[in-house]
This record gives structure tokens, sequence and C-alpha cells, in this order.
């Protein structure tokens, strides 16, 4: 009977001490960046007057506190006031009503467009006979992914408030530009990921581009891209208060003006409410992944 070989003599992959390098190297600059962001707070910077930890900060932190739940200021809190919480659910209301329109704003230009962004199907090994036009169609639409989700929601909405009146519009016109190039480049980078046999079996059957798109890439591609429509719906919601500072409406624009008239019991209702709706929408924002799975 022959004798086993020796595993002492095969050769050793050099994958696993390659990793851990990687993995040394990065704790160890973790470690130094933390370290270093803790020595800048603990030193103070030139804007700051006085330290992170020292009385008068605490001093400061107790004093926004009791403004916000209206302690010691002799008058009614905002939050203790049925009136200022049913104007506030209205502006809840709005704010909600913002982000379902920001969403399907988005939702609907990257539905139409992002089978066109994918590079498999429009310039790769899947492109429909190698034409230049599909090339030009690729690269237009990449290139509004790209100038959509490179400007933020709030400098969307600073630049459409000069075009459309304040109000809810403005806000959802500014989402929904910003997060349609996301959804976008997510939806495609999903058709680029998708098994090629089925669509290289419709396209040795004769059908044509657009057919095998619609029969063969989206039955695929259309679970994934609801859950990513339901995941920045739940980033939606988080962002339309600071688009509603610049006169959108909902509760950023209350949440400013209160601000500005230091009203703090108001502020806390109103970060009551905006906590409810987050929670809201996360809990339906999976319930709808679950049953779009």
């Amino acid at each position: 009977m022959s004798e086993l070989p020796d595993v002492r003599t095969f050769p050793r992959s050099r994958t696993l001490p390659l990793r851990l390098d990687v993995l040394c190297i990065s704790a160890i600059v973790a470690v130094v960046l933390v370290a270093a962001s803790w020595l800048t707070v603990l030193n103070g910077d030139r804007i700051q007057q006085h330290g992170f930890f020292s009385t008068e900060t605490l001093e400061r932190s107790l004093t926004f506190l009791r403004d916000l739940l209206g302690i010691g200021t002799g008058r009614t809190p905002a939050f203790a006031q049925w009136e200022e919480w049913r104007k506030a659910a209205t502006l809840a209301y709005d704010t909600l009503a913002m982000s379902v329109l920001g969403i399907g704003f988005a939702a609907i230009v990257a539905f139409a467009t992002f089978m066109f962004g994918a590079r498999n199907v429009m310039v790769g090994e899947l492109a429909p006979y190698g034409s230049w036009v599909w090339r030009v169609v690729f690269v237009l639409v990449r290139g509004l992914y790209i100038a959509a989700r490179g400007i933020p929601e709030l400098v969307w909405a600073m630049v459409i408030i000069f075009v459309l009146s304040p109000g809810l519009l403005p806000g959802a016109v500014a989402l929904g530009l910003h997060n349609s190039g996301i959804l976008g480049k997510l939806a495609s980078e999903v058709v680029e990921g998708l098994d090629p046999r089925p669509i290289r079996a419709m396209r040795s059957t004769g059908a044509g581009h657009m057919q095998v798109m619609v029969y063969a890439v989206l039955p695929q591609a259309l679970p994934r891209f609801m859950t990513y429509l339901l995941y920045r719906w739940e980033v939606i919601i988080r962002t339309t208060i600071v688009v509603g500072f610049v006169a959108a409406g909902g509760l950023g624009l209350q949440f400013r003006l209160s601000m500005n008239q230091f009203h703090y019991t108001a502020i806390a209702m109103l970060l009551v409410w905006y906590l409810i709706l987050v929670v809201g929408v996360d809990l339906l924002a999976a319930g709808l992944r679950r049953l779009a799975r």
C-alpha cells in the first residue's frame, strides 16, 4: 500500500497571511485615527471656547435639556398642548407626503432607465450587435446617474426653490433627483450581476433587445429593485427634515423656525413626531420587503 503524502510538504497558500496582514494594518490605522480624534476633542480647537469635558459644557447641556423639557420657564410646554400636537400632526403628514412623492419620482426615473445603465447588456458580452447607439445611451444614462447622486438633496432643493414656489414640491423633486441617481446605479449593478443564461437563451431564439430586457432581465431584477427602493424610502424619510430647512415645508421648516425663535419645547415635540415617522416608515418598509422577497 502506498504511503500517504506528507501534508507538511504541500505549498502553503499565501491568501490567508495576506488577508491577516491587511486586517492588522487596518486595525492599527483605525486605532491611530481614533486616538487622533480624541486628542483633537480633548485639546479643543481654535473655534471652541471651552473643552469638551468641562464644567461649562456640562452646564450648557443641562440648560438646553431643561429648555427642551420646559422646566423653569413658567410657561406651558408645547408638548403639553393638544392644539400644538394637532398642528405638528399636519406638518408630519406633509413630511410623509414629501417622502412618498420623492421616492415615487426616483422610482419612475430609475425604473425607466436602470436597464440602459447596465454595462453587460449595453456594452458588454450581452450587448446586442455591438451597436454604437447602445454605447451612447449607456454613457448618457451613467452620466445622469453621476450628476444626480453627486449633488446632495439640500443643494438640489436650494436650486429648485428658485424655479418653483416654496412648498412640498421643491423638496420632493430634490429628493427624487438625488435618489434616482442612487437607485438607478444600484439597480444597474443588480442587472450586471444577473445570471446571463436566460438572456443568452432568449437571444439565441432571435428575440430583440427590448424583448430580452422585458422578459429576461426585468423579472430577475425586479425583486432586488423593489428592495432597494424601500431601503431608499427609509433614507428619504430621514432626509426630509433637512430638505425642509430651505422652505420646502413640513417638519423641517417648522423646526428651523422654532430654533430661530428659541421655542425649545416645540423643538422637542417636533423631534417626537420625527421619530414616530422614522419608526413607522421603517416598520412599513420592512413588511413590504418581506412581501417583495
